[in-house]
């Protein structure tokens, strides 16, 4: 409990919003702009984008007369890596996008981005740029996803090694 009143007393320094390309993380951004102005202005932004892997490592193609879906085979090299290209060009949108949303609101914000399972890279983040403050965004999930997989919230409140603020978009 005293780490979080230090925390709402300005005396983080460093301050890391994951984003992705839904609403919920730009609204997470945006609140926490509008509601940690002391804590951020006296500290240091990191804005984070994953590229997630490309799950494309099988396509379907279709003889004549034969259903699309009944036939998988390999998805070349060459389509993996244009996958991987357009995740990554996404991404730098993504960044290119928050920080123009920082800039409007007075903060300057530093970014950037991996490739790889978005949790894992969110909490290797925290770690290797000493991170005092995660905010991540809470996705409303489907109830299978939700059981089996969790939430990124919950799997960054229990791995990353700081604080971890879940932001709620209310509906």
């Amino acid at each position: 409990m005293e780490k979080g009143r230090d925390a709402a007393a300005g005396c983080v320094k460093k301050v890391m919003v994951a984003i992705d390309e839904s609403e919920y993380s730009y609204h997470a951004l945006i609140w926490a702009l509008d509601n940690l102005k002391e804590v951020i202005a006296g500290s240091s932004l990191l804005i984070f984008a994953a590229q997630p892997n490309p799950d494309c490592f099988h396509t379907y193609g279709a003889h004549f007369g034969s259903s699309r879906t009944s036939n998988p085979i390999p998805a070349g090299r060459s389509l993996v890596s244009k996958v991987v290209e357009q995740k990554k060009e996404l991404s730098l949108h993504l960044l290119e996008k928050a920080r123009s949303i920082c800039l409007n609101r007075g903060v300057k914000a530093e970014t950037i981005t991996e490739a790889g399972e978005p949790r894992e890279l969110i909490c290797n983040a925290v770690e290797v740029h000493k991170i005092d403050l995660l905010v991540v965004a809470n996705h409303p999930t489907g109830f299978p996803k939700s059981v089996f997989q969790g939430s990124l919230g919950d799997y960054c409140s229990k791995n990353a090694k700081c604080q971890v603020l879940v932001v709620s978009k209310q509906e």
